[in-house]
C-alpha cells in the first residue's frame, strides 16, 4: 500500500461541504444510453457513417503533407508548427469570413489567453453573467476592469456602456461642456452565441449597433453554435452577417467537430498579438497532428455545397431540434424550458434532489439526459440539459419529454 501526504483540512471542508449539498462532483463511466448529453451534434465521433468519412479525410490529410501522427514534439513556437497547422488555419478563417484564425488547444486555453492578453489595465471589460468559466478566469487574469451585465440585457449593457465608455453620448456628438466622459480606455463587451448552460442567444445585431454607438469592440464565443447555427453550420455572427462587426470571435471543435482544440479568429494582428503575449498559447505543446487533420476533415465537408455526410446533418439537427420544440407544449412543460433555438434545451427544475432524481428515472428508462447542478448554475435554478443530435430519432425526442412529463407529475 502507498502512503501519500494528506489534503489540507481545509479543503476536506470544502468536500464535506460539496457532499452535505449533494453536489459533489465525480468522474461518471461511458454508457450505451440514448444520447441527449453530449456536446457531439452532428454525429462526428458515434455515427458509423461519419465517422469512416473522418478516417479516411484524416488519414488522407496526412499523408498529403507528409505529417506523422505521433505527437506536436513542442509548442508551435519551437517545434510544433508543422505545415497542417498552417492549412487549417487558413480554411478555417476563409470559412468563418475572417482576416485570419489562431488554433489553440482548447476552447478553455482560447478563452483563457485570449483575456490574459488583450484587455489592459485601464481598459473595461463588460461581460454576460452567465458568460461560461473559461471567460471568467481569462477575465481575472487580465489587468482591465470587469464588470458584469444582466443575462442577455440590452438595457443593462447600455448602461454600463454609457457610464463606462469614452462617448457617453452617440459617437460624432459633445456633451454640454464640450468634453468626453467616462473610460478613457478600449472598451469590450463579451457574449456567447449560445450559452452552454441556458441554451439561448443574445439579441447579436442589437448588441452590434450598441457597441458600434460606443465604440466598444464585441467579443463572441460561438462554442455551442459552430455546426449548429447557420446555412453550413457557420455560426450566429455569420448567420446575421455581422463578421465585420465583431472584433473577436472563438470556436471550438470539441463539440459538433468531434475533435479537440479552438480558433481565436480576428484580424492579423491580433493573430500577432495573440501568438507573442497569449499564455496560453505560447507555454504549451502543440496538438498532435491527427487532430489538426480532424479538424481540418471536418471542414472540409462542412464547406462542401453539395450534400455530404456533415453537411446532410446540419439540416437534419435543425429538423430535430424543431421537433423536440414542437413536442414541449404538447406535454404541457412550456414553463420548465428555458426559450432557445439551438441544440441545448434546458428544463429548470429547481432543487438538486429533484433534478437529479428525474434524471435517475430518465436514466432507467434507457435515457442520458444530465443534471446541471449548483455551483454550476444558480442554487434554485437546477435543471435537466438536453443535448439534441441530429442523430436522435423522432420518436426518441417524443418519448423522453413524455417520460419526463410523467414523472414530474410524481415528484
Amino acid at each position: 500500500m502507498y502512503l501519500c501526504i494528506v489534503l489540507p483540512q481545509k479543503l476536506h471542508k470544502k468536500l464535506s461541504d460539496r457532499k452535505a449539498t449533494d453536489s459533489l462532483r465525480t468522474l461518471l463511466e461511458s454508457n450505451t444510453l440514448i444520447d441527449f448529453s453530449s456536446n457531439d451534434y452532428l454525429g462526428a465521433v458515434n455515427h458509423p457513417a461519419l465517422a469512416r468519412v473522418l478516417q479516411t479525410a484524416t488519414k488522407q490529410i496526412l499523408k498529403e503533407f507528409s505529417t506523422g501522427v505521433s505527437g506536436a514534439t513542442g509548442s508551435r513556437l519551437l517545434t510544433g508548427n508543422y505545415p497542417l497547422y498552417n492549412e487549417l488555419e487558413k480554411v478555417v478563417s476563409r470559412f468563418h469570413e475572417s482576416e485570419s484564425a489562431l488554433i489553440f488547444n482548447s476552447g478553455y486555453a482560447a478563452n483563457v489567453g485570449f483575456f490574459q492578453a488583450v484587455p489592459q489595465r485601464g481598459d473595461v471589460i463588460l461581460y454576460d453573467e452567465h458568460s461560461h468559466a473559461s471567460i471568467r478566469d481569462g477575465i481575472k487574469m487580465s489587468d482591465a476592469k470587469a464588470y458584469k451585465f444582466t443575462h442577455n440585457s440590452l438595457n443593462t449593457l447600455s448602461q454600463l456602456l454609457m457610464k463606462h465608455s469614452s462617448n457617453s453620448l452617440p459617437l460624432g456628438e459633445m456633451s454640454a461642456g464640450g468634453g468626453q466622459s467616462g473610460n478613457t480606455g478600449e472598451l469590450y463587451v463579451v457574449t456567447e452565441s449560445v450559452f452552454s448552460m441556458d441554451g439561448d442567444s443574445p439579441d447579436l445585431l442589437a448588441m452590434v449597433q450598441l457597441c458600434e454607438r460606443y465604440n466598444a469592440r464585441l467579443i463572441v464565443d460561438e462554442a455551442h453554435a459552430l455546426g449548429v447555427l447557420g446555412m453550413q453550420g457557420q455560426g450566429l455572427v455569420q448567420l446575421y452577417g455581422l463578421s465585420t462587426k465583431v472584433f473577436a470571435r472563438i470556436v471550438t471543435f470539441g463539440k459538433a467537430a468531434g475533435a479537440h482544440g479552438a480558433a481565436v479568429l480576428g484580424d492579423t494582428d491580433l493573430k500577432t498579438y495573440l501568438i507573442n503575449f497569449a499564455r496560453s498559447f505560447i507555454y504549451t505543446t502543440g496538438l498532435p497532428p491527427h487532430t489538426v487533420a480532424s479538424i481540418l476533415a471536418f471542414y472540409r465537408m462542412l464547406d462542401k455545397m453539395e450534400v455530404s455526410h456533415m453537411v446532410e446533418n446540419v439540416r437534419r439537427i435543425k429538423k430535430k431540434i424543431n421537433i423536440f420544440k414542437s413536442h414541449i407544449p404538447r406535454t404541457g412543460m412550456d414553463a420548465y424550458f428555458i426559450a432557445s433555438v439551438s441544440a441545448i434545451q434546458c428544463a429548470v427544475i429547481p432543487g438538486v434532489d429533484r433534478v437529479k432524481s428525474l434524471s435517475q428515472k430518465l436514466a432507467q428508462q434507457g435515457y442520458d439526459v444530465k443534471p446541471i447542478l449548483s455551483p454550476t448554475v444558480p442554487k434554485g435554478a437546477e435543471r435537466l440539459r438536453f443535448c439534441i443530435h441530429s442523430y436522435n430519432t423522432k420518436e426518441q425526442l417524443h418519448e423522453v419529454l413524455e417520460i419526463m412529463q410523467s414523472e414530474l407529475e410524481q415528484l
